[in-house]
């Protein structure tokens, strides 16, 4: 399959602007499919994302993460297995490190296609925080971990700003990749709100990352090892340092991510979208990395803006399906993924399971 070096552009505005049996809008959701299971990732134009937010969003963690990790360790929660709150640096491990499948979807690429080395890898550089977007089920949920209350950090220059912000930009990501579920479905041929049903009470999270580049500046430093996302869709913000690397269709070409300027966002594949329509669409694997093009915004960034910190935050929001919801895939949408298993693809086993089952797993 001959594949393009450049994400597809799915335009939201003509979704939203309806009506949804308009040719013009049909259209647009097989596109939003269909990206999705060539690619395993889109970008998502939506004009009710401004860039405004998203720096105001990136300047608050900024801040945050340039704390001594003394204050930084008072946000941590390893008792909720970091299910909310700050994750320090070296905490988080890559899990294709020793993942036999996953390392055996790297020795099928082309040597000057595969991901930085993470044989060898120690646990990423990165830290983390977890904010809960989710709606409280009406019903007495089997997996309470998964729905723990949030985290406010309670140093003086944070505490008033932190929870507006968080909410203002998870609430503009989480209204755009719902919105975008719905494409997908109706993309799919299944009625337009049956990934947003299924999702609707999910443990949703707003979950910045953000790398020490002072620290870890150096060219193929790792920030986040080669991996695939285990929740339904992901979708990130502009971030301010370029770095993040995807595979199309987890055995083609490596693409240097880059979001066009304006009102678009990343969306990436995840696991739950995977075993939903029996591997029709696959989670994409991705890597964070230092390149050059991270270093010379590194140089220019200590030019134009020499007193803010020089850490690459990373605007991610995770949604997810509700952790009581049957994960079963679809029959028909799993008797089409046999037309895209590629060369030397391995059979994939999606066992019925709750989605709180596949998350703790």
């Amino acid at each position: 399959m001959s594949l393009s070096t450049h994400l597809p552009v799915i335009d939201l505005d003509i979704f939203l602007a309806g009506p949804r049996d308009s040719p013009v809008v049909l259209q647009e959701c097989k596109k939003a499919a269909e990206a999705l299971i060539v690619y395993g990732a889109l970008v998502l134009h939506d004009s009710r994302v401004s860039e405004q937010d998203n720096s105001t969003f990136l300047d608050l963690l900024e801040d945050y993460f340039s704390q001594p990790e003394a204050d930084l360790k008072k946000d941590e929660r390893p008792e909720l297995s970091y299910q909310v709150g700050v994750t320090l640096e070296n905490t988080e491990k890559p899990k294709c490190a020793v993942d036999e499948p996953c390392l055996r979807i790297i020795e099928r690429l082309e040597i000057s296609e595969r991901p930085l080395d993470i044989s060898a890898h120690q646990p990423d550089p990165k830290c983390r925080f977890f904010w809960k977007m989710s709606e409280k089920p009406p019903y007495e949920t089997q997996f309470p971990g998964l729905n723990s209350p949030n985290v406010i950090p309670q140093a003086d220059h944070l505490k008033e700003r932190w929870p507006q912000t968080m909410q203002n930009w998870g609430n503009f990501m989480k209204n755009a990749v719902a919105d975008l579920a719905d494409m997908v479905a109706i993309g799919l041929g299944l009625p337009a709100e049956s990934f947003r049903d299924a999702g609707r009470y999910g443990p949703h999270i707003l979950a910045p990352t953000a790398s020490d580049l002072a620290k870890y500046g150096e060219k193929d430093t790792i920030l986040a090892g080669f991996h695939s996302d285990l929740n339904f869709l992901t979708i990130h913000g502009h971030s301010r340092y370029p770095g993040l690397n995807i595979w199309a269709r987890n055995t083609g070409k490596r693409i240097p991510v880059k979001i066009p300027q304006g009102n678009n966002l990343l969306v990436q594949a995840g696991k739950q979208l995977e075993h939903i329509t029996g591997g029709l669409i696959k989670a994409g694997f991705h890597e964070v990395v230092v390149n050059e093009q991270t270093l010379a915004v590194i140089e220019q960034r200590k030019v134009h803006f020499p007193n803010r910190p020089l850490i690459r935050i990373s605007s991610t929001f995770f949604w997810h399906l509700s952790s009581d919801y049957d994960l079963v895939p679809i029959t028909a949408l799993a008797q089409r993924s046999q037309a895209f298993k590629g060369d030397g693809e391995e059979e994939t086993v999606y066992p019925p399971m709750k989605v709180g089952e596949q998350v703790s797993k």
